[in-house]
């Protein structure tokens, strides 16, 4: 549950939205947890600006302000559900194997013990190790990738297989995810060539362009992607960059004519009913954001997947 705003502001301390912290001395820290949140600093897989290693402590102190009851979707968010801050992952900073080490074991115990896994990036290249760990344990899942750029590149931009461009990819090719479950969503911005989608269209996915998205509305699109889902597990794996730099400026990768803040919530509002297993938010980078605009945006987008939650506790599949 919640902590009160007073009860926050006397120990000093900031977690995410003012929940209680996992024990991690305990062998069992996440037993009769239903969500747990997990910050990963790093921003090593950055290929243009850095500084999302910073997030988790710019998320953890906005998301202070958000409360508990979801006005619009009727539940009480933190009483529905037992709601945790798992920490940090921690890890040699510049060690992307270790760090990607590291995230799947911590998000493979918060599955096996029956929680959900929040995680808070970081750059996009998390996704991988997390999603690897939830396959592990409920097999070939479907993904909702929300982003400006598809995440299928390779090495030969680079010389490296394992930056921020190219979780989606490893995603496809070690068959993490159900052929045709892959919902890449706003995507936008120049290619590097022609075949660039030819990876995720091979594996029939789904790629809803923004044109495509702001012609149809985010209520009918979102409508599509329950049905398409069903009762699948399925992960949503969120890059801030997808949406517009207008409303979310504090990222290393921003592209022109994304979502609105009012889109990107509704869109993942609208998921409810889906069977949610794990979520990530990443690339947001709070040096170059201005007012804390965006860590708001990514504070009420984790509250709208956690949400999602609280929905089927309260109301079942």
């Amino acid at each position: 549950m919640q902590q009160s705003a007073f009860e926050y502001l006397r120990h000093g301390q900031t977690p995410f939205f003012r929940l209680p912290m996992a024990d991690l001395a305990q062998p069992d820290p996440h037993r009769d947890t239903d969500a747990v949140l997990l910050g990963v600093p790093t921003d090593a897989g950055t290929t243009y600006q850095p500084g999302a290693r910073l997030a988790p402590w710019a998320l953890r102190r906005v998301s202070a302000l958000v409360q508990s009851y979801h006005a619009t979707a009727g539940v009480d968010v933190f009483r529905s559900l037992v709601c945790k801050d798992g920490g940090n992952v921690a890890f040699p900073p510049f060690d992307r194997a270790a760090m990607r080490a590291a995230v799947e074991g911590e998000v493979a115990a918060i599955a096996r013990a029956g929680a959900a896994p929040f995680v808070v990036g970081g750059d996009h290249s998390v996704a991988l190790p997390t999603v690897r760990a939830l396959h592990a344990v409920h097999g070939p899942l479907a993904i909702v990738h929300v982003d400006a750029h598809l995440d299928t590149s390779g090495p030969d931009t680079w010389g490296d297989a394992h930056h921020h461009g190219t979780p989606m990819r490893h995603i496809i090719e070690e068959g993490l995810v159900e052929a045709g479950q892959l919902f890449h969503v706003g995507i936008r911005g120049s290619w590097g060539a022609a075949d660039e989608a030819a990876l995720t269209l091979d594996a029939c996915n789904h790629i809803y362009f923004i044109d495509e998205v702001a012609s149809r509305g985010v209520a009918r699109l979102s409508a599509e992607l329950r049905e398409r889902i069903g009762r699948r597990p399925v992960y949503l794996s969120f890059d801030i960059d997808a949406i517009d730099p207008a409303f979310a400026p504090g990222t290393g990768t921003p592209v022109p004519g994304g979502l609105t803040s009012r889109e990107a919530l509704a869109l993942v509002r609208g998921l409810g009913g889906v069977r949610l297993i794990g979520a990530d938010l990443c690339e947001l980078a709070p040096q170059l954001d201005h007012a804390d605009m965006t860590a708001h945006l990514g504070a009420s987008l984790l509250y709208e997947a956690m949400s999602l939650l609280a929905l089927a506790r309260v109301h079942g599949p």
